[in-house]
């Protein structure tokens, strides 16, 4: 006996739509079994996962500075994924674009420089981004190089070189041998106070309807589409493949560079080693629980980052272990994953006869 996966002839759209939402739930009841072999209550766990930080004021201004760079990301993430391609290293690409980003502010800091360092610095950080992620595009037009393998080791690559620079050369004298840079004097301005929610927060929303234009509007968007769910009549309409290559790797990489910049001048307000608590990677999960959709993706965005800060606040309150968090968003990717498989085929069983 085994089981096959046979494809179904008509899937209602609303079953497309609807199964990010299933997905979501199957993973909140996992999660709560987890918690409570883990001995402790899976209510109180949902009420300071869920309902504490939806309720609070804080809460949603750090769903919304959370959620910004993971949507960012995950919206450049998507033009890859719909042409079959794998940009497994936006991790990387953010890293690298906040570090180009961060030249102007660095190098002005404590000149007076006016308010034109911060466009210059977005600017920059975005195209540090880009031409991070030409590597492995560049490797798998001209020698076929897998882009998921190059890319994703160039993650450590950006790693170390950030740790580096606030190590060595960019290291703030006055710092008290900590590997920081100087605080920026160029940095996003808050939109609230007493909180963090920045100026950068509202860019999320204007990619989102950028990216939802070229998608379903241009005729670039067409070919990203066909050249993922039908390569050969991608060629056969002309859509030549390694410019597709090159040119969804500099979206996704300019993406997550900007990203990348946005958060150092927004919250962290210099460099310093972990600026990114892995939002390249949780992007994924973003981009998928989204259905590789824009609007999709601002729902993917805040669910992922409702978690995070569940997750944060947990630690503090159920002492659970933080690393829970991560654990529940692989869960979370793999519900989504399954939902998607079971929308699009259904489950047969084959028994096999004996000889």
């Amino acid at each position: 006996m085994r089981l096959e996966l046979v494809p179904r002839g008509d899937v209602s759209p609303w079953a497309r739509v609807l199964a990010p939402v299933a997905a979501v739930i199957a993973a909140v009841l996992i999660g709560g079994v987890v918690i409570a072999v883990m001995g402790r209550s899976p209510a109180a766990a949902f009420q300071v996962y869920f309902v504490d930080t939806l309720s609070e004021s804080w809460g949603l201004q750090e769903m919304a500075v959370k959620a910004t760079p993971l949507l960012i990301i995950a919206v450049g993430l998507s033009f890859c994924f719909r042409a079959s391609l794998w940009n497994i290293g936006a991790e990387g690409q953010f890293i690298i674009g906040a570090l180009v980003g961060s030249i102007l502010p660095l190098y002005t800091a404590g000149s007076g420089a006016g308010a034109w360092v911060i466009p210059m610095a977005l600017v920059m950080g975005a195209l540090g981004g880009l031409a991070y992620a030409m590597i492995p595009a560049l490797l798998r037009v001209a020698f076929g190089v897998s882009e998921i393998l190059s890319s994703l080791m160039l993650v450590y690559v950006a790693d170390l070189v950030l740790d580096y620079l606030v190590r060595g050369p960019w290291r703030d004298p006055k710092g008290f041998n900590f590997p920081q840079t100087v605080n920026f004097d160029a940095t996003l301005p808050f939109l609230a106070d007493g909180g963090r929610l920045h100026a950068g927060v509202l860019l999320g929303p204007v990619l989102v309807l950028v990216a939802w234009f070229v998608i379903s509007r241009t005729l670039f968007g067409f070919g990203v589409r066909v050249a993922g769910e039908a390569p050969k009549a991608a060629r056969f309409a002309g859509f030549d493949a390694n410019r597709m290559v090159l040119a969804a790797f500099a979206i996704s990489g300019a993406a997550a560079g900007l990203a990348g910049v946005l958060e150092v001048l927004g919250q962290i307000g210099q460099l310093k080693p972990g600026i990114s608590s892995g939002y390249g990677f949780t992007a994924i999960t973003v981009a998928f629980l989204g259905r590789l959709h824009p609007l999709g993706m601002v729902f993917g965005a805040l669910v992922v980052a409702l978690t995070v800060i569940g997750g944060e606040s947990a630690q503090i309150a159920l002492k659970l272990p933080l690393d829970l968090t991560r654990t529940f968003q692989g869960v979370l990717l793999m519900c989504v994953l399954a939902a998607d498989a079971l929308v699009s085929y259904r489950v047969r069983i084959v028994t096999m006869a004996r000889a």
